[in-house]
């Protein structure tokens, strides 16, 4: 956690300093930079305030030809893993601080979690927030009991208000980064999975920029059983944690702090400490597409009944995806650290991923404009069981001969099966059909 304040000395008797280890530091120092000792004390301080969530063998397994439980972090009250850092840190505030207060500046979940943590441990709580921010991100924050304040056109404007509000009241600005304390809470989550589900050969993280559930827990993990694999999964489009990596520090040029549905993932990458400990503990890291994630999406929704963001999401995609076949056969454990997505998003995404799935598929062709043939069409897709969602017909800008009317389809199937099987039978009523691509 990056503390930004007058008073930044408060959260250094939290936990002992942390060295910074050369590139050749040992394992052994590298558990130094959180020790399992201080995840254990996090997970006992934090147990009344936190969800011990289930860890759940999942009907995707069969798909998947691996036994896969999933780890519902989304069940949390603000529906973020962040919780466990953040109430770890609010905890390890001197009383003199709690009793003035912090201050944050994002509509993250980090925001959140604060907001929520801090009001049940009575400790005042203000959010800045830009105009810009969605409307029931504001109403959440303030329904979790913080102050709200709506500053500035953009999220810089905001932080620099809060910065401004910290130093002038004797509040504590927080914004995420990868303390010793923040880490320690997010490493709880590894701790759990290794007592809930014995035997486990691979854990799946989310990466990204913001990687400190996969060091925090990788810490955890590795101490209990060296032999379980770590992985973690990030975006191709922003390959954050890959490229810091491979530079040898955060690096923060793929990063896009704006972007709307990946929201932390393709964030900058906070902090060295995460990096060192992701280095040296972690077995691999892959990326994904967009594509594979909005699958990952649907498949959370059928099977689980789970509707998660594209965090949440993004390490099973890594299953869908087919990016892990080494894991085939095996115990793997997935994390789903996040389900805060929007409505008008999720309406999109789902959308998307049905396309994207080939169950939902559009199609024109031309028919001529007389009594029946209409009837006749729909008689076809009523026999192939395809399910219309929406049927338009253009009769003027229509560039075929005279008295015939183009019709446009679009239609909802099983799989991608039954798709080719209702393709076929078109084509061979209709063999100027056109295929709309996606």
């Amino acid at each position: 956690m990056k503390i930004v304040s007058r008073n930044e000395e408060l959260l250094r008797d939290a936990l002992s300093c942390i060295p910074q280890p050369s590139s050749r530091t040992s394992l052994a120092s590298c558990n130094r930079l959180i020790r399992f000792e201080d995840i254990s004390a996090a997970a006992f301080k934090i147990q009344c305030g936190v969800q011990k969530t289930p860890c759940m063998y999942s009907r995707l397994s069969k798909q998947y030809g691996m036994d896969i439980y999933l780890k519902k972090e989304f069940l949390q009250y603000t529906g973020s893993v962040k919780e466990r850092g953040v109430l770890y840190l609010l905890m390890s505030l001197p009383q003199e601080q709690q009793r003035k207060g912090v201050i944050v500046a994002s509509d993250s979940n980090f925001s959140m979690a604060v907001a929520h943590h801090a009001s049940e441990l009575h400790v005042p709580v203000f959010v800045i927030l830009p105009s810009s921010t969605a409307p029931g991100r504001l109403r959440t924050c303030r329904d979790y009991g913080a102050m709200v304040i709506s500053y500035g056109t953009s999220a810089k404007e905001s932080q620099v208000h809060a910065r401004r509000l910290a130093q002038e009241n004797g509040y504590l600005y927080l914004e995420e980064e990868d303390s010793a304390v923040y880490l320690s809470g997010l490493g709880t989550v590894g701790l759990e999975m290794y007592e809930q589900v014995p035997k486990l050969d691979a854990v799946i993280f989310p990466a990204g920029g913001h990687c400190g559930l996969l060091a925090g827990s990788a810490a955890a993990l590795k101490h209990l059983n060296p032999h379980i694999s770590v992985i973690g999964v990030e975006s191709e489009s922003f390959p954050v944690l890959q490229q810091s990596l491979k530079a040898g520090h955060p690096n923060d040029d793929q990063a896009c702090n704006n972007h709307h549905f990946y929201g932390d993932v393709s964030g900058v990458c906070f902090g060295s400490n995460s990096l060192q400990l992701t280095g040296k503990l972690v077995d691999k890291v892959v990326a994904v597409r967009e594509e594979d994630i909005l699958i990952s999406m649907l498949r959370l929704l059928e099977y689980e009944r789970a509707t998660v963001d594209a965090e949440g999401a993004i390490g099973l995609a890594a299953l869908v995806a087919g990016k892990l076949p080494e894991l085939k056969g095996k115990r793997v454990a997935v994390v789903i650290c996040s389900g805060n997505v929007e409505l008008h998003l999720l309406q999109q995404c789902i959308a998307r991923a049905l396309t994207l799935d080939n169950r939902v598929c559009r199609f024109s062709l031309v028919i001529s404009d007389c009594p029946g043939d209409m009837s006749k069409l729909l008689e076809v897709l009523a026999r192939e069981e395809a399910r219309v969602l929406d049927i338009k017909q253009e009769r003027t800008f229509v560039t075929s001969e005279l008295f015939t009317v183009e019709v446009i389809c679009t239609v909802e199937t099983r799989d991608k099966i039954h798709t080719a099987q209702l393709r076929n039978a078109l084509l061979e009523r209709y063999p100027t059909a056109a295929w709309t691509e996606r």
